[in-house]
Formats: C-alpha cells, sequence, structure tokens
C-alpha cells in the first residue's frame, strides 16, 4: 500500500485543543466549500466570466407599449416575450429616443440623442409633412447615418466580434449608409426602407433574396439569425434583429388572423396587426429557442425593445395619450425587457425612466468597456448621452434626474406639434413651438396626461423648461423658425 504524505496523518485541532478532522479530510472540505462558493458566485453573476457576452438586440418597428400580453394586455398573444419577461426584468417606463423611427436606431446604433446626431425626422423633412396653415417652419432633417458616428457594430468588431444585421435599417437610402458599411460583417434585410413593400417573399428588399415564394418575412429574418447564430456561436457575437413587424403593410399568415376577428375593442383594433404581433413574438421564440440550443443562453444579453410607440390607426395604446409623432406617452413610451443570466434577476419589474441610447450604453458596459457619461464612442470626441443600466440590473440605482426628447417636426399624420419633452422623476413637461406654451403632467397620477399642471405648478415649469432649455444647447439641437 501507497504510504500518505507525512502532513495527511496529520490532525487539525481547534485553539483549545480538540481535534477537528484528519488533515486530508480538512482539505476535502475545504474544497467542497470553495467549489460550492464558485458555483454561487457563478450563479449570482459575481465570478468573472472568461468568455465575451454576447449581444442579441432585438427591435421591433411601432410596436407600441400595450402590445404584448405581458404589458396587461390579455387581447394578445405573445408567450414568448412574455417568458422573456419572466427570466429577465420588464421596463414598465422605457422610452424611444424619438416618436418616430430612424432617430432612434441612429441613437441606439451611436449612443447620441437624436438632436446630437441632426436626425430627428424618419427622413428628409419634406413638404408633404407640412400643414398648409402652418406658422412655424421645421428645421432640415436627414436620416442618414453619417460615417464620422461610429457605431457599435463598429466599436464591437474592432474588439473580435461578429456583426450581423436582420431586418429594417431606415438610415440612409443610398448603399454608402446601409448596414456593412457601418460595421456589420452581414446584412439581410437592411436599407433605405421604412416598410417592406410586402411581408411575403419574393419581399422586394433589395437586400433580401427570395428564397421561398409565399414565406413570411419575419419568419425568413428569424431562419437567417438562427444560421448565422449556428455558423459564429465559436466567437463572441453581436447580432441585430430588427424586424420590420408591425409596421404597414398589415399583413400576416392567415393562419393567426382569424382567432382575433370578433375580439376588436379595447386593446385590439386590427386582426391583422395582432396576428402580426405573434407572427413577430413566435419568430422572436424560435431565435430565443436557438440560444439554448447552441448553450449561448448563460452568456448572451438580449434585449427587447420598439424603436417608438405604436401608431394609433393600427393599434389600441390606450391608457395612454395618442400614438406615434406624438411627444405624449403614446409615442414615445415602448416595451422593454432586458435577460442576462447571472445579472438579471427573474420576474423583475423596473419603473426606473431609461431611454434607448441607455441600451448602447449597457451594451458597451456588458461587452467590456466601462460605459459612462464621459466614455466616447464616435470618432469624434464627445459623450454618450445615455448612461449604463448595469446598476439597475445589479439592484442599485442610477445617477441621473432626467431624460430629453426633441421632436421639432410635424409628424405624417400632420396633426402632431413639433416640440421638445423632459421627464423629471414623476413629472414630464411638453415645449410646443407653436406658440412657446407648455403642457406639464404628473405621471404617477396621470399616466393618460389629461391634466396639465402647468399654471397651477409655475415653480416646477419654469425648473423643468430651463433644463430642457440648456439641454437642447448643449446638443445643439436646431429647433423649427417663425414663418413671417
Amino acid at each position: 500500500m501507497r504510504a500518505e504524505p507525512p502532513f495527511m496523518n496529520h490532525q487539525i485541532h481547534s485553539q483549545d485543543g480538540r481535534t477537528l478532522l484528519p488533515a486530508h479530510r480538512y482539505l476535502v472540505a475545504v474544497f467542497a466549500i470553495c467549489l460550492f462558493q464558485f458555483h454561487g458566485a457563478l450563479a449570482h453573476g459575481n465570478a468573472v466570466n472568461p468568455s465575451p457576452t454576447n449581444v442579441l438586440l432585438i427591435m421591433a418597428d411601432d410596436l407600441g407599449w400595450k402590445d404584448l400580453n405581458c404589458q396587461n394586455n390579455p387581447k394578445l398573444k405573445t408567450p414568448n416575450l412574455d417568458r422573456l419577461a419572466m427570466q429577465g426584468v420588464r421596463f414598465t417606463d422605457a422610452y424611444a429616443a424619438a416618436p418616430v423611427c430612424s432617430p432612434t436606431r441612429a441613437a441606439l446604433m451611436t449612443g447620441q440623442a437624436p438632436a446630437r446626431l441632426k436626425i430627428t425626422q424618419h427622413g428628409p423633412d419634406i413638404k408633404a409633412f407640412w400643414p398648409d396653415d402652418r406658422i412655424i417652419q421645421p428645421p432640415p432633417s436627414s436620416n442618414e447615418l453619417l460615417h464620422h458616428h461610429q457605431t457599435l457594430a463598429e466599436t464591437l468588431k474592432s474588439r473580435g466580434y461578429a456583426t450581423a444585421f436582420f431586418g429594417k435599417w431606415h438610415l440612409g437610402n443610398a448603399q454608402e449608409y446601409w448596414p456593412t458599411h457601418h460595421g456589420f460583417d452581414v446584412n439581410l434585410g437592411g436599407c433605405g426602407f421604412g416598410g417592406p413593400p410586402t411581408y411575403f417573399d419574393p419581399y422586394r428588399i433589395p437586400t433580401l433574396p427570395p428564397r421561398q415564394k409565399g414565406e413570411y418575412l419575419t419568419d425568413r429574418l428569424a431562419d437567417e439569425t438562427i444560421d448565422y447564430m449556428r455558423s459564429n456561436h465559436d466567437k463572441p457575437m453581436f447580432v441585430c434583429l430588427w424586424t420590420y413587424n408591425p409596421h404597414y403593410p398589415f399583413e400576416a399568415p392567415e393562419e393567426l388572423i382569424d382567432a382575433y376577428h370578433g375580439k376588436e375593442g379595447r386593446g385590439l383594433k386590427n386582426p391583422i396587426y395582432a396576428a402580426q404581433l405573434e407572427a413577430t413574438d413566435r419568430a422572436i421564440g424560435r431565435v430565443l429557442d436557438e440560444l439554448d440550443h447552441l448553450h449561448l443562453r448563460q452568456n448572451t444579453l438580449v434585449i427587447f425593445t420598439s424603436d417608438n410607440g405604436g401608431w394609433s390607426g393600427a393599434t389600441d395604446n390606450h391608457p395612454l395619450k395618442k400614438g406615434k409623432g406624438y411627444l405624449y406617452e403614446g409615442g414615445i413610451r415602448v416595451p422593454l425587457i432586458i435577460r442576462w443570466p447571472g445579472r438579471t434577476s427573474p420576474n423583475t419589474i423596473d419603473s426606473t425612466p431609461v431611454i434607448s441610447m441607455d441600451l448602447s450604453a449597457s451594451i458597451l458596459e456588458a461587452t467590456g468597456e466601462k460605459a459612462d457619461s464621459a466614455s466616447p464612442i464616435t470618432k469624434n470626441p464627445t459623450t454618450l448621452d445615455g448612461i449604463s443600466l448595469l446598476p439597475l440590473l445589479r439592484g442599485a440605482s442610477l445617477d441621473r434626474e432626467e431624460i430629453f426628447f426633441h421632436y421639432p417636426h410635424f409628424a405624417f399624420h400632420r396633426e402632431n406639434r413639433p416640440g421638445s419633452a423632459i421627464r423629471r422623476g414623476r413629472y414630464k413637461l411638453i415645449f410646443n413651438y407653436d406658440d412657446s406654451s407648455t403642457e406639464l403632467y404628473d405621471l404617477e397620477q396621470d399616466l393618460s396626461e389629461k391634466t396639465d399642471l402647468s399654471e397651477s405648478m409655475p415653480e416646477l415649469r419654469d425648473s423643468l423648461l430651463e433644463s430642457l432649455t440648456v439641454w437642447l444647447d448643449s446638443v445643439d439641437a436646431d429647433r423649427p423658425t417663425r414663418i413671417k
């Protein structure tokens, strides 16, 4: 029999001289405790993960705050996104950077506010949007994301990430502004289109070749995303799945539409639109399942959100006021779900006001760069206009009091008032450029923005207006001019 090393025959004694354990048993016990603590640290996200974090950034188009079952709309079927919310954090007070699509998309890609980017409209501001009786002229705007702005994709690609884009881009009509010219290795679907000519193959989207006649667009985008993850899962990935759905045109698989007929009313305006939401949820569910099949869930940050509020012509934003194109809550408040196993606690609801640029900062920090108000992302030195949400995921609070919005344009329906807005705590102020008036609302007591408090709370009104003005100046925001 092999002799044990001398130390293994020693006894471990307490301070009072009592024999506790033979040394070899003591070492085994210590090892077991350390192993248990190590696994516990992993479970709570306290250990350093040697593998870079993958990012799956999913953004729907025109999906309203109430367009999910987990957002208390029982008429809609979104089981996969509901499950994602149960697995992570659902933010109740999340905002798009703008009430229309391109500004939010640019803000998310760069971490900068639309006003700073000079992308404040969903395309060139053209006469077709202007009311004939207008007394102010909106400033010029473009939706082209210029190349001196560094994108998340460029930043992550420089750090060895595989980068891929699937879906709607809408940040420039010319090919030189499409995703592969902004840091993405792969682009399927991204171009200058604001909506697809059709949701059924052949789609007539220049960056998405036909594959199978009659195939549904959102299913195709999910297939392409899954194929990409299967081929690239051996390296860190930054994958954007930005669905065209549920943007116009209203088209959905026939097998999903019938279930919504006869249920129109509060929470459901259009059965086809509801079917589009279900089809989108179904496709996203397949992508999330693939993360599990590839054993990537634990090391993947998943973010789901929308580019602006729901268009009130297609969906019911109640109890929020108005919809897409307005600075009221219906136009800018959107769903936001974040899942990052080990960092997010399951089934958490957070009411902190957050905005699109915060997601950019969060992605940077999650992938290895400390992203705060002083962290540059652009090639021209500047600051991020968002802050990382990772402290919230750890149970801390954000060191910020205010978030801002700037939409100095008439929307496609020409019924809104060009304006800017600020939210501080429970209060929100809107400044209207046509007559320099303000609207002040207590969102905690008046989510539907029915009672204007501007006259009854003048000190708060003036304080918010001053902060808004300072911010507009700081980002060099272009304002409307008065027509003489």
